[in-house]
């Protein structure tokens, strides 16, 4: 019931009646927030993909760059802003499905609040040691925390971010106990992996493969169903014999709940389309994110899996931010 419940909620505005006209949308231009500063990831593949679905709509989407507490500021904005269509959110897993579970002062329900319109990419993540690690396997890393419980420290680009998450996560799966220690931001993070201060860390495929190629780091596994064609030599956590620890870090466009289904329908196809373009999906692999391209149901049972996942993580590991 509650995962039904969850599904209807992300499915509000769909489910909604079709409004008697909405021949004239879009009439103007369309903002897209993204919760970051330029030249992200996130970014990058927000500025991708308008551009690829200004042509389908006949209006300029601009991008909005609203970066601040971890995104939650353009989350936020998006969704007390008009339900009509012209203000949309690139959003992901730091502003949707973790949250609620871990942050005490939230200003908006994301549940309630925004409404999913398309699921536009993953972006895998890997488990990276040091290349003077004698780690060699993801059985090689968790045999070693076992052995030697709390002896074993991990990077993060923060508390709550997804870095942190997605190992407390492999924690909660292979029983293991590893020591958190937060940075502020990948690089700092990465340099002391380089120096031996932390022992492992998760980070993207796009972040990881450069450090990789130069000899800096060992990939152990990718989180991702499928391996990254950045790392194609890298085994999925599945084939490393933890398929539990599997995590999809999504990337979408949703819409302030009460958008007029019709209108959600116009942007769903628009954004959809632009995500299975051949150009874009060269352009997408290139930057390590894996195209998607799907619609409103399958994007609200990707958030509702999410979200069941994040609140199992958050209770068991007690991680919150204020």
């Amino acid at each position: 019931m509650i995962g039904r419940r969850r599904l209807t909620a992300f499915l509000g505005a769909s489910l909604a009646p079709l409004p008697a006209r909405a021949d004239d949308f879009p009439a103007r231009p369309i903002t897209l927030v993204v919760p970051f500063t330029p030249g992200g990831a996130i970014d990058t593949l927000a500025r991708l993909v308008a551009q690829q679905a200004t042509a389908t709509l006949g209006q300029p989407i601009v991008i909005d760059n609203r970066s601040g507490a971890g995104g939650l500021i353009a989350a936020a904005s998006v969704a007390k802003a008009e339900p009509d269509g012209y203000t949309l959110l690139m959003a992901s897993a730091a502003q949707i499905t973790i949250p609620p579970w871990i942050n005490q002062s939230l200003s908006f329900d994301p549940q309630q609040d925004l409404v999913p319109v398309a699921y536009l990419a993953d972006t895998p993540m890997v488990l990276i040691v040091s290349s003077s690690s004698k780690m060699q396997t993801v059985g090689d890393f968790i045999a070693q925390a076992r052995a030697n419980r709390g002896g074993l420290n991990y990077g993060s680009t923060g508390v709550g971010t997804i870095s942190h998450l997605i190992m407390e996560s492999l924690k909660l799966a292979a029983d293991i106990d590893v020591v958190h220690v937060p940075y502020r931001g990948a690089a700092p993070a990465l340099a002391d992996l380089h120096a031996g201060q932390v022992q492992a860390m998760f980070t993207s495929t796009a972040s990881a493969a450069p450090m990789v190629a130069s000899g800096k780091f060992r990939p152990l596994a990718v989180t991702t169903k499928t391996r990254s064609p950045l790392l194609p030599e890298v085994p999925t956590m599945a084939e490393a014999g933890w398929p539990t620890a599997e995590v999809v870090v999504w990337a979408g466009v949703m819409a302030p709940a009460g958008t007029p289904r019709v209108i959600i329908r116009q942007l769903e196809r628009a954004f959809v389309d632009a995500a299975l373009t051949p150009e874009m999906r060269e352009r997408l692999l290139v930057f390590g994110t894996d195209p998607v391209g799907a619609g409103t149901k399958a994007f609200a049972e990707v958030l509702e899996k999410d979200l069941a996942l994040w609140q199992r993580v958050a209770q068991a590991s007690g991680v919150k931010v204020e």
